[in-house]
């Protein structure tokens, strides 16, 4: 009996040993959804009249709204990366798109890739112990490269490494995990004009059989069912929808086709030609929206919603080319610029947070944040100590607790479209543009609490807000490794 005893009282204090590190919570899974070039007024959330979105405006009723929250840059590549690195423009490694190779399939190059040893928000929730995977549009690095999502802190990755290759949803193969996985279409450039005028067959040449997106978000939803429940996942989602080519399947387009007057784009903005622009363009976004639906219903079916923070954003504003009519669509929200510009219309970026039972539904929030607020964000999630050189945590924001960190100021420098920077501080923004033209050009001053569109330019009458702002780009700006981006600092002129 006495040896009994002490078996139940030993077996008792295993199980109370045990208790705390069972009872230690899970840091939540992440999901970041990214949109490519939709713009700020895209999503029925945002004020949309014209294109359907029920699944991102459900997700926005049951969450979080931001209505000034920004991209890192008005481009792709610099966008992503600073999302990764929690870094803004003036101390980016990457601050353009800067291309390699061409558009062939034997002469695919990417971009710039990311050197080895930076720090990514990947990287730091790998450490964390979380799975975690890229499905999407990367474009920074090809397989071969230090830039390889494998060497970023990813266990796994399918879709797009070089943005040109994206410029078709009917490209002849993805890449999986450092290795080209082929697809069902034929090769073929979708920058070729076609004639006005041209019939069915024309505009049928840029069509293929496997759309990219498809296989894309059937890879994300394979991840979602394949991780294991004991451990927390990040799935990264960087659609390539919707920036152009006008590309969709048929069935879809249906929807939109009696909807609007169309004009049929012939390729003489670039990209794919279409019979029915606007039908296709509104047909994209509807399909993206889908695809977050799908995502969403998959969470729910593992019976983890609760333990998962759902993020919606885009990489830029919306764009310009390409056959897309920004003004139609309203685009923007109103808003000064489209992409490449840092005017508003260009940084100002739909970010939606949810997270049920966590994050109160409904709300809108203004606070002035961005890509490079995620690594911290993430950090504190998963509770990590790390911090990026340009963010703050956003999490007191989403749980609506006290003692949320403000920015001094956000900062913009874009060396492409002649170099432009801003600087926003509070309400007030600075902008310089053709910096590349006039090395002296003078600063634009905007309140944009009272002047959103960025009309009036009161720089005139507020020279002490201009130098503070000047003085704070000074401090903000760290000259780029490479010729190409640097035209700020005098001592690297030609």
């Amino acid at each position: 009996m006495k040896n009994s005893a002490l078996f139940f009282l030993f077996g008792l204090f295993l199980l109370g040993c045990k208790n705390p590190v069972q009872n230690k919570p899970q840091p939540p899974n992440i999901i970041y959804i990214l949109a490519d070039d939709l713009g700020y007024g895209e999503l029925g959330a945002y004020g949309q009249e014209k294109i359907k979105t029920p699944n991102l405006d459900r997700l926005a009723a049951g969450g979080m709204r931001f209505t000034q929250h920004y991209t890192g840059a008005p481009v792709c590549a610099p966008s992503r990366y600073m999302f990764l690195t929690g870094t803004h423009a003036g101390h980016a490694y990457i601050r353009g798109n800067y291309e390699l190779g061409q558009f062939e399939d034997e002469n695919e190059g990417g971009q710039m890739p990311i050197p080895e040893s930076t720090p990514t928000l990947a990287k730091m929730l790998k450490k964390a112990g979380y799975q975690t995977a890229m499905v999407g549009k990367w474009g920074l690095g090809m397989n071969d490269t230090t830039g390889s999502p494998l060497l970023q802190g990813f266990d796994y990755y399918y879709g797009y490494l070089d943005q040109k290759q994206a410029h078709n949803y009917y490209p002849t193969h993805l890449w999986e995990n450092d290795v080209e996985a082929p697809l069902d279409n034929e090769y073929f450039l979708v920058h070729n004009r076609i004639k006005e005028g041209s019939g069915q067959e024309a505009f049928d040449q840029f069509k293929g059989k496997d759309y990219a997106p498809d296989r894309m978000i059937d890879k994300a939803l394979h991840f979602l069912d394949t991780t294991h429940v004991e451990k927390p996942f990040f799935l990264y989602y960087p659609s390539p929808i919707p920036h152009v080519s006008l590309q969709v399947p048929d069935s879809l387009v249906q929807d939109y086709r009696t909807q609007f007057e169309e004009t049929p784009y012939y390729g003489n903005q670039g990209y794919t030609a279409h019979q029915y622009p606007r039908a296709a363009y509104a047909a994209m976004i509807t399909h993206l929206d889908t695809e977050v639906g799908k995502i969403w219903e998959a969470v729910k079916q593992r019976g983890q919603e609760e333990n998962t923070l759902i993020l919606f954003s885009s990489d830029n504003g919306p764009t310009f080319a390409g056959g897309v009519e920004a003004d139609y669509f309203n685009s923007a929200s109103g808003l000064r610029g489209l992409k490449m510009d840092v005017y508003e219309g260009g940084i100002r970026i739909p970010f939606i947070a949810y997270w049920k039972g966590k994050i109160e539904p409904g709300t809108v929030s203004d606070l002035v944040s961005g890509h490079w607020d995620m690594f911290d964000t993430f950090a504190a999630l998963s509770g990590q100590e790390q911090s990026s050189p340009d963010g703050m945590s956003i999490l007191p924001e989403l749980l609506g607790k006290e003692g949320q960190q403000q920015h001094e100021f956000i900062y913009f420098e874009y060396p492409e479209k002649r170099g432009q920077i801003a600087l926003r501080m509070g309400d007030w923004k600075g902008v310089k543009v053709e910096m590349k033209v006039n090395s002296e050009a003078d600063w634009e001053l905007y309140n944009l609490k009272e002047d959103p569109q960025e009309q009036k330019n009161l720089a005139q009458q507020h020279p002490e807000i201009v130098l503070k702002i000047d003085s704070l780009q000074r401090i903000a700006h760290r000259p780029a490794h490479i010729r190409e981006w640097e035209f700020i600092n005098p001592k690297f002129k030609k």
